[in-house]
């Protein structure tokens, strides 16, 4: 936490040496900052603070392509004649433990068009979910497992 209040400052030194209090020049002095951290992360020992900047950068990456890739999928079925989708609910056994990665991990499924995360079991341990596109449960399961919930795992643990 306090390599992300070290950013922040130097973000808004940034924003003060250059007399432009703008948002871009914001984004700008904050990713300057993180570069300077990033390159100097043995000095401020910000290590762990990021590799898991990092890793939340992939995961916003993997999931903007999810999103396109639904709303596409969801849109083509919608104005096409045929319908293409294979509604189920799949039952996905969670490596997630506690209440935020679960939380976490269900919010993406919902914000994905065309899925919607349903419930969680009494235990804790299988999460149920919607899909209009399931044609192999196996394959589904593995990509919620291999795309989210380790992402998720790798950042919150």
């Amino acid at each position: 936490m306090i390599t992300f209040v070290w950013i922040v400052l130097l973000a808004l030194a940034w924003m003060a040496m250059t007399e432009r209090f703008t948002l871009p020049n914001l984004v700008f002095g904050f990713l300057l900052a993180y570069l300077v951290i990033y390159v100097s992360q043995r000095v401020v020992q910000s290590a762990t603070f990021i590799r898991k900047l990092n890793r939340f950068v992939v995961l916003l990456i993997v999931f903007v392509k999810e999103l396109v890739v639904a709303n596409l999928r969801v849109a083509y079925d919608v104005i096409t004649p045929t319908y293409y989708m294979r509604p189920g609910i799949v039952a996905v056994p969670l490596d997630a433990k506690t209440d935020s990665e679960i939380t976490m991990l269900a919010n993406l499924i919902s914000l994905t068009p065309g899925s919607l995360s349903l419930d969680v079991s009494s235990d804790r341990k299988v999460l149920y979910v919607y899909n209009m596109f399931v044609d192999d449960r196996d394959e589904f399961i593995r990509e919620v497992k291999q795309e989210f919930e380790r992402r998720i795992l790798e950042i919150l643990r």
